[in-house]
């Protein structure tokens, strides 16, 4: 039989384990902050990261589909936000990807092409390097983007465990957005959700415990 200190030990393990983990799950469009998921699509992992780079729960989260999700209207070059569960809590990057649907947001399975429009990188002084560990993320949607409906999607890239001794972690979510007002002259360089990502990718293998100069 397990003692009770030793249960006691595997439950304060258990949730500090799950304490280091978060979710994206809050959107706001301009100032107006809506409902817990209700721009975003809801996942059914809780707050834990995607690790596998050929899953398809790399574009939205494990289970994140269109059904219950409403879909925001936009005008480009309008400010916007993510807010996470609790503040960022993993060194490394975050960024932001849209995706135009075929038809509807709610509809789309993310399988088409997908084009960065922000990183919020690390702030580099001497050896060191501060990264922007926040519970809110905001930027602006570019003017230059097509009208229609796209998955708007936010991710960390957690580096705190470097492959190829550990393996980095992948926090994401997918706001399903209505754009109208852009230009539609925007030719941006596409990748594939799964593809992007390899294991010999420079930002999957850093290791942030070490200084610049190591």
């Amino acid at each position: 039989m397990k003692s009770f200190a030793g249960i006691a030990a595997l439950a304060a393990l258990a949730a500090n384990t799950v304490s280091g983990h978060y979710i994206f799950q809050q959107f706001t469009a301009s100032s107006t902050k809506y409902s817990v998921f209700q721009y975003i699509r809801k996942n059914s992992n809780y707050n834990s990261p995607v690790t596998d780079l050929t899953s398809n729960d790399l574009r939205c989260n494990v289970g994140a589909t269109g059904t219950g999700t409403d879909t925001v209207a936009l005008t480009a070059g309008q400010s916007f936000s993510f807010t996470l569960d609790q503040a960022v809590y993993h060194q490394g990057p975050i960024s932001i990807y849209l995706s135009k649907a075929p038809s509807t947001a709610a509809s789309y399975d993310g399988s088409g092409q997908w084009f960065k429009i922000k990183d919020f990188g690390p702030t580099f002084s001497g050896s060191s390097s501060t990264w922007p560990m926040q519970q809110t993320y905001s930027w602006t949607l570019p003017t230059c983007i097509a009208n229609g409906e796209y998955l708007l999607r936010i991710q960390s890239l957690a580096i705190h465990n470097p492959w190829p001794a550990g393996v980095p972690q992948f926090y994401i979510s997918c706001a399903q957005v209505k754009v109208t007002g852009g230009s539609g002259s925007a030719k941006p360089t596409t990748v594939s959700i799964p593809g992007a990502f390899k294991q010999t990718d420079p930002g999957y293998t850093a290791n942030v415990s070490r200084s610049r100069h190591d």
